[in-house]
């Protein structure tokens, strides 16, 4: 089975190094160099590491063959898989296979899996919640207990506020105000009347 394990970005610098988006968890072994990957749009053909290194939290690989900028940018928004054995990892969940999904809470559809963000501490799922909006909700067991493929969802158990806190940093982000992080809900009037 071939696994989306990342997705081309920008040029880096003239000897023909790429900035990566990172869609696998291990990506120091899984970027080494002689890795070898089959790429999107087949007409690239495959790839293989000649370099892979850490710009802070921006993974730069060069490629065998890719020597200049106009090599890289040739590059840009292709897509890199791997052959994976299904059986690697029962817990692992790749972006191509979330995305889409359902995403209930209880029996209720708050929305649907808009993408997946990798990071070092902890992976983030990108749901799109009925109003359009996009909401980042921590993928770890407690909050996302259930990842059902076959039937097209995801089950959440939300702590309270976590999809306006999200959605209230995110609007807040774009207008370059400071977020209210404190959690407090009801000051819009709708739920969060304390206990």
């Amino acid at each position: 089975m071939q696994v989306q394990v990342a997705r081309i970005g920008k040029p880096h610098g003239i000897k023909g190094e790429v900035t990566v988006l990172v869609l696998t968890d291990a990506p120091d072994s899984r970027f080494a160099v002689g890795a070898e990957f089959v790429v999107e749009p087949a007409k690239i053909g495959s790839l293989t590491v000649k370099s892979s290194r850490w710009n802070k939290d921006i993974l730069l690989l060069g490629f065998e063959g890719t020597n200049t900028r106009n090599d890289a940018e040739l590059l840009r928004g292709a897509t890199m898989f791997f052959e994976s054995d299904d059986d690697e990892d029962d817990d692992a969940w790749y972006e191509h296979e979330l995305l889409g999904l359902e995403v209930r809470v209880g029996a209720n559809k708050v929305g649907k899996v808009a993408g997946l963000r990798t990071q070092a501490v902890q992976d983030l799922l990108i749901v799109e919640d009925n109003e359009g909006d996009e909401v980042l909700v921590p993928f770890v067991d407690e909050i996302v207990p259930e990842v059902n493929i076959e039937d097209g969802y995801v089950l959440l158990t939300p702590p309270a506020g976590l999809f306006t806190v999200n959605k209230d940093v995110s609007e807040n982000d774009e207008t370059g105000e400071a977020a209210d992080l404190s959690g407090a809900d009801g000051a819009d009037g709708s739920e969060g009347t304390p206990e």
